[in-house]
This record gives structure tokens, C-alpha cells and sequence, in this order.
């Protein structure tokens, strides 16, 4: 039986959709015409190029043969067709994650690179178990989390914050606002690990953390937290940044250049605003201490 390109929004498909849709630019045809000539309905196609539905690897075989793909490259898309049909590990926690959240997962999988800065909790992929646990059962003030919902979702982050530790790790740049470090999430103990986790962490090579203290003025104020996502190009064909905004009631994430960038911007002059990456550790570890019981 032939292997579909999983219906899970991954960078893969994303990836391959996109150069569907280029190369048939560059070939020349519209949709309508490729769709007839394929006898194919014109909403297949589109779907296929917005990563909307799966697709077979033989109608993208299709595809790259009407678009008359040199050899080499026509490999590397069909090896990209391929590794899509993979289900990403998220796929098993469809109980924990929400639609949104998934996809911002599956895309957050593929990154080689994430910039985050965090205004009020520790950032996902440098929280301690404890801390985690915390912040999910605070959510039972405004929605019906069970321990077991939250078990799933203390181990969903914990599965993700293997991308720090595994073969080619995510490359994590974080800034934390000093006030998220000096909120107490569940208790002074609790506070005392996830701060002592955080220097720990900061030793990985690929990972970077500065703390942006409350006693300087910065530019720009940025209220909302927010991940900037890299990707390295993959099977030859590349991938554009994703900014992920997230809030009480909307995960948005977005792919528009002018968006990114203007992130990107705004990244780069907190981290100027911010104490260095030694500095940061050692105001950490003073705060560790004091969190530290009596």
C-alpha cells in the first residue's frame, strides 16, 4: 500500500508544498491547466501547495515530471515527499495538545534555531518538572484540567525539551524578564529548582540565557512574549522564519517577512538591553540561593 504524506502540518509538508508551488511558477502553467492535464480538481491542487491535505509521493512524481525537474533535484523533492510521511512524536498526545498547539510544536520539531523572550513564566523549553506541573494546574482557574491532563502535559514539555539534548540540538537563544525569575510559581522550593535548572542548562553549548533587569530603562517595550523559529534549509529547498505570539486566548503563529522581521528587530534590541550571558547566570544563582529555604 503507497505511504501518504501525513495530514500533521509539519515544516516537511509545509516545505513541500511551497516548492510544488514555485516550481510550477517557474514551469509556467496555472493551477487550472496542471489540474486538467492531471485530471486532477483545481481545489487538489491548491490544497496540495498550502499543505492543506496530504499527497502521495506518486502524484508528486506527477508533479515534477510534468514540470520537467532535473533528475538530482526531482530526488531530493521526492526524498523530501517521503520523510513527510512521518509521524512526528506530538501525533501520540492528541488527548494534551490543542490543534494550534500541535502545529506550532511540529514546527518548533524542525527549527535548528529559536529566539524567545518571556515576560511573566519561564520559557517552556527551560522549565524544571515541578515548575511545569505549576504552571499547568494554575490553568484549572479557567478551564477543566484533570491531574491526568495535566500529567500529559508536564510530559508533552518534557518530550519537547529534548530538542536541547538530542544530535544536532535546537540552538536556544531565551530572555527573561528579571520579574519572571522573582514571581513564585507553586513555592520558594519550587522556584529554588527551576532557577538552579536554568544555570544547569545554561552550560549546554547550545543554549543561551540573559535576564533583562528591571533597574535599566529599554527599548523597545515589548509587553508580549514571543519565539522567533529558524530553519536551515532541508532537501534543498528552504523554509522562511516563523514568529510564535502567544496569549490567553490566541496561539498565533506567522510567516510574513515585514512580521518576522520587525521581531527580529525587536529581539535583537532586548538582547542589547539585556545583562550579558555571565552575568545573567551569576544573577540567577544569587537569586537561587535566596530562594533557597531558611
Amino acid at each position: 500500500m503507497e505511504v501518504v504524506v501525513a495530514a500533521t502540518p509539519t515544516v516537511r509538508r509545509l516545505r513541500l508544498g511551497a516548492e510544488l508551488r514555485r516550481l510550477r511558477e517557474v514551469f509556467g502553467p496555472t493551477a487550472e491547466e496542471v489540474a486538467s492535464r492531471l485530471e486532477w480538481s483545481p481545489s487538489k491542487l491548491s490544497r496540495i501547495e498550502t499543505a492543506k491535505i496530504g499527497v502521495r509521493v506518486s502524484d508528486v512524481r506527477l508533479l515534477l515530471e510534468l514540470y520537467q525537474v532535473d533528475e538530482v533535484h526531482m530526488g531530493e523533492i521526492l526524498a523530501l515527499a517521503q520523510s513527510a510521511t512521518e509521524s512526528g512524536w506530538w501525533t501520540r498526545y492528541r488527548d494534551a495538545l490543542t490543534e494550534k498547539f500541535a502545529a506550532y510544536v511540529a514546527l518548533e520539531d524542525e527549527a535548528n534555531a529559536a529566539l524567545t523572550y518571556e515576560t511573566y513564566v519561564i520559557p517552556g523549553l527551560l522549565q524544571c518538572e515541578d515548575y511545569a506541573r505549576r504552571t499547568m494546574e494554575t490553568s484549572r482557574v479557567i478551564a477543566a484540567l484533570s491531574p491526568r491532563d495535566i500529567a500529559r502535559r508536564v510530559e508533552v514539555r518534557r518530550r519537547r525539551q529534548e530538542l536541547l539534548t538530542k544530535e544536532n540540538p535546537l540552538a536556544l537563544s531565551a530572555i527573561m524578564d528579571e520579574s519572571v525569575l522573582l514571581r513564585v510559581v507553586g513555592s520558594k522550593d519550587v522556584m529554588r529548582k527551576q532557577l538552579k535548572a536554568l544555570v544547569e542548562l545554561s552550560a549546554l553549548p547550545n543554549v543561551e540565557i540573559f535576564v533583562l533587569p528591571l533597574g535599566v530603562h529599554r527599548e523597545p517595550i515589548v509587553s508580549e512574549s514571543f519565539t522567533l523559529l529558524e530553519f536551515a534549509p532541508a532537501y534543498d529547498v528552504s523554509f522562511p522564519d516563523i514568529a510564535h505570539i502567544e496569549n490567553l486566548s490566541v496561539s498565533v503563529e506567522v510567516q510574513d517577512d515585514g512580521i518576522t522581521h520587525m521581531y527580529r528587530r525587536s529581539w535583537e534590541a532586548l538582547r542589547r538591553a539585556a545583562l550579558p550571558s555571565d552575568e545573567s547566570i551569576r544573577r540567577i544563582s544569587a537569586l537561587s540561593e535566596h530562594a533557597a529555604p531558611r
